[in-house]
């Protein structure tokens, strides 16, 4: 619930981090608070994500998302059904 200016006083709010090559498991993460949470559930769905320190040592998360990736993590949301993306 937000007051009359948009300041969040109360509810949920998940806030999931897309990762490069699915690793996060975006596909079945809004599957899965589509369907035991709700579709109005409010998800943040980020994108900020950035290969730092010991990263580099692991090829799959080695690079930032592309835009494809990222586009592709919002259409996965909002095939499950999800309404509240922040």
């Amino acid at each position: 619930m937000v007051d009359s200016r948009g300041i969040a006083r109360r509810g949920l709010l998940i806030r999931h981090l897309v990762l490069p090559n699915n690793i996060a498991g975006t596909d079945r993460f809004v599957e899965w608070v589509a369907r035991e949470l709700g579709p109005d559930t409010a998800v943040n769905v980020m994108a900020q994500y950035r290969p730092e320190h010991r990263a580099f040592e692991y090829p799959e998360i080695a690079r930032r998302l592309t835009g494809e990736e990222w586009r592709q993590a919002l259409t996965w949301a909002r095939a499950a059904g999800l309404s509240n993306l922040v």
